[in-house]
Order: C-alpha cells, then structure tokens, then sequence
C-alpha cells in the first residue's frame, strides 16, 4: 500500500492548553519501502507513526492510503483497516500478561474474518520468528529478546500490508535488537512495507531510507548507501 502525507500538523489540547508537536509534514511511502523515521525525544517521531498507523489523527492536512482519503472512513471502517492492513511492534511490548504466548499472537484474530483459524495462524507467525518451542509458555516466562519476537508474531498474524516498529530495540540488549532487525529485514525482502521509528543512528542504518525529524518537522529525507543487515545470528555483517 502507498502512503501519502500531505502537510501533516498535529496539535494536543489539553484542558484548553494546546500543545503542538507537528508541522506540516509531508513525504510518501512506497509498497516495500523500509524507511526509518528519526529524533530526539519530543520531536514529534512517534506521533508522526500513530497518524500513519490510524492510532491518532492530524489536526490539520491530508492522508491518503493507496490513493483513498482517510478523512472520508467512519470509525468502522478505520478500525478494519488498522486490523488488516497494519500490524504494531512496540518499545514496551503490550503482551498480556499470565497468557500464554500462543494466546497473545491469537489477539488480532479475534476481530478478523479469520478467527476460526486462529491457532493455526498464530502457529505459523510463531513460526516466521522462531518461537514455535514457545508456544504454551506464559509472558512472564520467556525473554525480553522472546517477548519482541512474540509482539512481531502478533503483528504478522493478520499479514498487513505495513509493519509499524516504534523503538522495537530500545527495551533489548545487542544481541536480541540485532535478532529482532534481522526478522525486519526479512519481512521486508519478503515485500512487506517495514516504518521503524528510532533515536539510535545504527539501528535505523538497518533501513533503506531515513527520515529526521527535528521540533515536529521533517529536517531531511534520505537514502541510506551503506546499509547494515544482521545475519539469523543476530551478528552484523
């Protein structure tokens, strides 16, 4: 799916307080693209991927998803499009906890058309990441570097279109963000369109695209030349 931002501005107002944190972004994004979106804390990154992710949404200009202005989507309509056409990985995870990690990656299916093969789907997400010898086990029994994976698994069951990665390394030591990367890269050479927001320079190395943002607004849009991909043992090569 092609993404289309036109003049993004997002402002916040709290109890009549307005706080503004974006203005007016604008840039697209290509079917399998792997673009990395950059900044400091407080430079509106992670506001900019809840807008894209239909999470929240602008203030003021335009969005367009495969040439549909999602303006003209009723609620409904918005919550069908993030279940189906995205999927989220997130800094902290958000897995619920005493379940099991089959159950967790089972979680999207229950809005889905899908549902009724809902373990044989989640399995096959397990799969992808290498976590099939985890299948019964509770949260709180596996690793952080495990709990990505299984937030990944979650986020592939629904095969979206979009993957949005908000700090998906941030909460990991170096050899679990390298294994996490790799399993992004691979998603991405499989076609999927791969959006990680990041502060760390050498994790958003890993995408083929970088976007700076600086006090809510685009600062540069570049291509990366020297690319950095992990190798399936979580090394660099």
């Amino acid at each position: 799916m092609q993404i289309e931002l036109k003049k993004i501005s997002k402002t916040f107002d709290t109890d009549g307080v307005k706080t503004p944190v974006l203005f007016d972004v604008s840039f697209n994004i290509d079917r399998g693209e792997f673009i990395a979106i950059m900044g400091p804390s407080g430079s509106g990154k992670s506001t900019l991927m809840h807008i894209i992710g239909l999470l929240d949404f602008a203030t003021r200009g335009g969005y367009k998803l495969d040439s549909l202005n999602i303006d003209n989507f009723d609620d409904n309509e918005l919550a069908r499009l993030r279940n189906q056409k995205f999927g989220f990985v997130f800094q902290s995870f958000h897995l619920l906890p005493r379940t099991t990690v089959l159950e967790n990656v089972k979680l999207p299916l229950t809005y889905s058309k899908e549902e009724n093969d809902s373990s044989a789907l989640a399995r096959d997400a397990l799969k992808s990441v290498g976590l099939t010898h985890r299948l019964n086990y509770l949260t709180n029994q596996i690793s952080g570097g495990e709990k990505q994976r299984v937030a990944i698994a979650r986020a592939l069951v629904n095969n979206p279109d979009i993957i949005l990665a908000d700090e998906p390394t941030g909460n990991l030591d170096s050899k679990s963000g390298m294994q996490v990367m790799k399993i992004l890269q691979n998603l991405n050479d499989q076609g999927k369109t791969i959006i990680l927001v990041t502060h760390e320079f050498y994790t958003a190395e890993h995408s083929k695209r970088i976007i700076k943002m600086m006090d809510g607004k685009l600062k540069t849009d570049t291509k990366v030349r020297n690319r950095r991909r992990a190798s399936s043992n979580g090394k660099l090569k």
